[in-house]
Order: structure tokens, then sequence, then C-alpha cells
């Protein structure tokens, strides 16, 4: 089977969240299966752009609107990532070092699945599958449907994931000619509520759906940002497949971004050691436990409740923890949680920004994991956590109620709370402390985690089934 993904993120090309993560390892374990997986993306301007090799494989134009772009598919020529890479070059709107955020997204992404759709239709042989992620890729099913130009690709099974419904690809509709050429009559399935909603269209013109997991799935139906209705209405085509993560990059026996590698025989005494590396680094105390976020700094993951959960926990646990936080995203956040360590000096610190080599080092070193997410489709940062020995707090949504059981239950191993509130976070906080000082407890629990198997090995399967539906 030839499955080709489409998506504006791919680790490590380009990566902005877990979108990036499940594109740069599905495709490599279903190769493994003995399929044939591409990944098909904008060629942004990236180092791994330029620390790699790369040959032309087609040159095409294609009209928008009023506009007329040139575009040219390159080929990573090394299989450096386990599958063929493609990436898609339109000069003035593909060129940027940043995927998102910039005033003319929509333009970017229609223009990029335009694109595809066009270099695919130019193929001798077509995919069994084209799998698109998110709405950035979303309206590709209309296109293969109901572009006329298009229309002989309507035969190709399509599938959607949806790694983050609060994002739509929203778009008015005196741009609608920006598609290219298409059935007047199928408007309906491009529109939600008096726009042209790209993940909406996805959803109806797709031959399957599904979201990163189980939980997320059953959530959209009563939360999804307006398209509860729609998820009701299509639930026989919508699966949930909970994501995976890649064992070959996460491995903290050969990670080569840790000095002091482990495994299950070792893991007492070589965590302490990348426990006592990051407490040096950031001036905390070793002997306490150390609780880290790792993510985003916005409402979605609560990051906007952890200065007052920081605090309030050191006051109120007369700083019996310390804690350290990695991230970047909303900048009045980023400034609050940057000038919180004047006041808590020794108890906590930051580095805000994005550092791969450091969150590894934060997965190995620390004792618990906290994630407080509003919303988490999914969820990997608490995958990680486990196969690296750290006990993740987390509250109960979407994929992070998939995965992790409260250790007061039979079989349990996390820390589980309800709500996204300061009060339920810092109690939480203060069972962590209580697990801590049960240090047999703890070590069981940390030797069960540790043997957690959330490889790509078996999702990879599901996804295949799912194209067999």
């Amino acid at each position: 089977m030839e499955i080709i993904h489409v998506s504006a993120e791919c680790y490590p090309v380009a990566k902005a969240g877990g979108l990036g993560d499940v594109v740069g390892a599905l495709p490599k374990y279903q190769n493994k299966l003995g399929h044939i997986a591409k990944v098909v993306m904008p060629m942004y301007r990236t180092p791994f752009l330029y620390n790699h090799q790369f040959e032309v494989v087609h040159k095409g134009a294609f009209g928008m609107a009023h506009y007329y772009f040139e575009y040219t598919i390159i080929k990573e020529s090394t299989n450096a990532l386990g599958f063929d890479l493609y990436l898609v070059d339109i000069n003035g709107l593909l060129d940027r070092e940043r995927i998102y955020g910039y005033d003319d997204d929509i333009e970017r992404f229609v223009a990029f699945q335009i694109a595809v759709v066009d270099w695919m239709s130019k193929w001798r042989h077509h995919p069994d599958i084209v799998h698109v992620h998110d709405h950035q890729a979303a309206l590709i099913p209309f296109m293969m449907k109901y572009c006329y130009a298009y229309q002989h690709l309507s035969y190709i099974k399509t599938v959607l994931t949806i790694h983050n419904a609060q994002y739509q690809g929203w778009i008015d509709w005196n741009k609608s000619n920006y598609i290219p050429n298409w059935d007047n009559w199928k408007s309906g399935l491009l529109e939600w509520e008096n726009s042209i909603n790209s993940l909406a269209s996805g959803v109806k013109c797709a031959s399957k759906v599904n979201t990163v997991s189980p939980g997320y799935l059953e959530e959209l139906r009563h939360e999804a940002n307006g398209l509860e209705n729609l998820f009701e209405y299509e639930r026989g085509k919508c699966f949930g497949i909970l994501n995976g993560i890649d064992t070959e990059v996460w491995n903290p026996e050969t990670d080569p971004y840790l000095d002091k590698k482990f495994g299950l025989e070792n893991f007492k005494e070589q965590k302490d050691v990348n426990k006592k590396i990051l407490c040096d680094r950031f001036n905390l105390e070793v002997s306490k436990p150390l609780i880290v976020f790792i993510g985003r700094l916005v409402g979605e993951k609560a990051a906007d409740l952890l200065p007052q959960v920081i605090g309030d926990s050191i006051y109120y646990m007369e700083g019996r923890m310390n804690f350290l936080v990695l991230g970047s995203g909303d900048p009045g956040i980023e400034y609050r949680l940057s000038h919180l360590h004047t006041h808590f000096f020794g108890y906590y610190n930051s580095h805000v920004g994005y550092n791969e080599k450091l969150s590894h080092i934060m997965y190995a070193g620390a004792d618990f994991l906290l994630m407080p997410s509003r919303v988490e489709p999914c969820g990997l940062n608490q995958m990680y956590a486990l196969r690296y020995g750290t006990i993740p707090i987390v509250r109960r949504t979407g994929g992070l109620r998939d995965t992790v059981k409260d250790f007061g239950e039979e079989g349990g191993f996390g820390i589980c709370f309800n709500t996204a509130s300061v009060g339920d976070i810092t109690y939480s906080v203060h069972r962590s402390l209580e697990l801590y000082a049960e240090k047999e407890k703890m070590n069981n629990i940390i030797k069960h985690i540790m043997q957690i198997d959330h490889s790509w090995e078996k999702s990879a399967e599901i996804y295949i089934n799912l194209y067999n539906i």
C-alpha cells in the first residue's frame, strides 16, 4: 500500500508541536510494516533544508484567483528519515523560516494544498491513500473530489487526522476563488457557519476521519470550537487512534542528548545524575523533588496558571519542592515566568524558548512532569516522561485520560486531577510530595512506567486497518 502524508509539520524538518512528532514517526513505522509511506510538506527555510541533500523531481504552475504561482517539488536524496520526504517550494509564500504566524497564512497553505494535488494529478500511478493532517491540508479531499481539474483523483481514499480541532482554517467566502474551479453545487461541503471552514470540509469530504486519541474523539462531540454537531453527524466514519512515540528517538539507554544514559537496571543512580546536572545548571536543590513543565506557554496548556501554582506551592508547602519550566508561547506568560525566579530563587527556574536537548535532559532528570492542560488531544510529553521514568501529573482530559492512571487506583502509576484550576493542581503537587517520600513505592512505579509500551508499532497497524475499512 502506498500512503502519502500531507502535513504542515514533520520532525525534524520543521516542528511546532505534536503534529510534527507524529508525521515524523508514523510513516517510518508504516514502512517497517512493509508499506510505502511518504511525506509531503512545505519547503520552509530551516536548518534541515541546508544540511541535507535534495533533488528536483517536479516543476509546475497553477492559478489562484488573480495570482499565478510556479512551484517546485524536491526530494530528500538519502532517505535520512526512514521514508521519502518531499518539499514543496513556492517562492514568496513557503520560503519562510517559521511555520505559522504570518498575515498571509491562508494564501500560503491553500497554495501549498493546490500544489500537492496538482503534482499528484500528473503522476502516472496514484497512491492508495492520501492522508492529510489538520486544517492546513484538510481542503485536499474536497479538491480531489470536486475541483474539475483533479476529479480523476476522486477514487483515491483520503484520511484526515485531527491533531487539534481548535484551529480550523477559516477562510472568508470572498476568497473562495482561491480554490481551483470547482462544482458550485458543492459549496455546502466547504461551508460551516457562514465561512469556508477547512477542517469542517475535511471532515465532510474525507473517506475516514480520526482523532489522536479515543478520549479526544468523545470530547469533540461536546466541545469542538463550534463543530460539535458535525462530529456527532459524521460519527460513523470517525475513529480515535492513540498516538505513539518514536522509541528509537526517545530511548534513555541510547539518547545522544544524555550524558548519563540509563535503563531498568541502573535508573536509580543515573536519573539522580541527570537530575544533578539540571539542578546545578538552574540553581536548584537536588535533594528535593523536581517538578517540570515542558511545552507551549499558552492557555490550552493552562500555562497561565503556572505562576500562581508555583508560587502557592512553594509558599504553602514551605519550599519542599523545585520547579523548572521549559517552553515558549504567549509573551505575557513568558514574561511572568521569566521574572518569577527573582521571587523564588533556589526553588524555581525557567528556560523560555525551544531547546530539544534540554527537554531530553529534563525528562531524564525530573521526578515529575506537570501537564495541567485545558485541551490535550493526545499528548506525547506524558509518554516521553513514562519512557524516561518520570511520573506524570496530568489533568484527566483527551489523551491524558487514555494514557495515565492515578497511583491511588489499582495498577495506577501517575497523579491525576479533574479541573484546570490552581486548587486542583496545587493539591496534586502536594500528592507528589507524599509519593516522593515513599522511596520504595516511587522506585517501583518508575520501574513499571519505563516498561509501558507506547511505541508506534501498534498504532501504525491500527492506521493500516483504518485505511482498509
